[in-house]
């Protein structure tokens, strides 16, 4: 609840009261958790999700309120494109259904924007990376989002170095109990000179870009 209460005053800060795209990137709560109030608050276009399905209270929130305005999750395929105003958007995976767990259903977008882009790796862990540097899309980009919060079991050595972000950005809760992020990771991000932005650290991380 509390999750679905930040999203909707954030929301309502910018003005917004439709959103185009809504990106569940999977069914784990604390990545559909706010999308529930977010949905009762703002009409969707078109909701993105990589099940239809998922026996928690979270998710059957999230399908409800879709229902309520009688939009449908669009299960995403691999390879498929959209314009988000002059950027465009391609999803990267999931490639193959299903997955070896839940995290590695997430959802992963690359947003290009001008000379910029910016990668959104959901909760992914090594199996579903080394699947899509198997499949070959171009990866770099300027900003990571990184995989599960920062966690040993993603952000693999062949990854990022497909990645080579300028900067990278870790979702985490401050003192969390799995003790994210982890220092693989992080010393892998140092190694690569990335800079490295933590919501645990900072609060909420903006960016923005003029495309250049």
């Amino acid at each position: 609840v509390g999750d679905a209460s930040l999203v909707v005053s954030y929301l309502h800060t910018l003005g917004v009261n439709h959103l185009d795209y809504v990106i569940c990137t999977h069914a784990h709560e604390d990545h559909v958790g706010g999308l529930a109030g977010a949905l009762n608050y703002a009409t969707a276009g078109i909701a993105y999700c990589p099940v239809t399905s998922y026996n928690s209270k979270a998710f059957s929130n999230f399908v409800k309120y879709l229902d309520n305005q009688g939009v449908e999750i669009t299960l995403p395929s691999a390879g498929d494109s959209f314009m988000l105003g002059s950027a465009s958007v391609e999803i990267l995976a999931p490639i193959t259904y299903p997955q070896s767990g839940t995290n590695n259903s997430s959802i992963v977008l690359r947003i290009v924007y001008g000379n910029t882009s910016f990668l959104f790796t959901g909760d992914i862990e090594r199996e579903a990376e080394y699947e899509i540097l198997e499949a070959g899309y171009d990866l770099a980009s300027t900003v990571l989002k990184v995989a599960h919060h920062g966690s040993d079991t993603s952000t693999t050595y062949p990854f990022l170095r497909e990645v080579m972000p300028t900067y990278a950005i870790i979702s985490v809760g401050k003192g969390n109990s799995y003790g994210h992020p982890c220092e693989v990771p992080l010393s892998r991000l140092s190694q690569a000179g990335v800079t490295v932005y933590r919501t645990d650290e900072l609060g909420h991380i903006i960016v923005t870009s003029d495309g250049t």
